[in-house]
């Protein structure tokens, strides 16, 4: 889907409550599930062992842990929105986060972004984000955040 360009943060505060962007779909990889378990040192077997998730598992599949759907929301953010006059990003936080569904190795997600709020700041301003992260075919959002940005002109 083309990225959905905001003319700067007047317009972003014209958007609060709305749905403005879905992103383009990104696969997850089994690599990717591997290294996020070598590096945050989760190696759950439902993310890294592939012959015992096919017959232990309730997905007959590995996952990818939650935390790395969840770090996913940069990139998913980037792709689907460019607000022109940012100067440098920040993350803030998360208000809200839950894991409604799983994200099988080898499957595809995207985000859905509504703009729930805009606050100036010092320089900028916050904007909280409402991610819906749909995996390719799955009845349920794989997680649904709201995510704090600050962004600085």
């Amino acid at each position: 889907m083309p990225q959905q360009i905001i003319e700067g943060f007047d317009e972003l505060k014209k958007l609060v409550g709305q749905e403005v962007a879905v992103s383009d779909y990104l696969e997850v990889t089994q690599e990717q599930i591997d290294q996020f378990a070598q590096t945050t040192g989760d190696r759950q077997w439902i993310h890294i062992d592939v012959e015992r998730a096919r017959t232990e598992s309730p997905y007959r599949n590995t996952v990818a842990h939650g935390f790395l759907t969840l770090s996913l929301l940069s990139p998913l953010l980037g792709n689907a929105v460019k607000v022109r006059g940012v100067r440098m990003g920040v993350n803030y936080g998360l208000d809200r986060v839950r894991f409604p569904a799983a994200v099988p190795a080898g499957s595809r997600v995207r985000a859905r972004l509504t703009v729930l709020s805009v606050e100036d700041i010092a320089g900028g301003v916050q904007v909280k984000w409402g991610f819906a992260v749909e995996c390719e075919g799955a009845t349920k959002p794989s997680c649904a955040a709201e995510w704090l940005v600050r962004w600085y002109a």
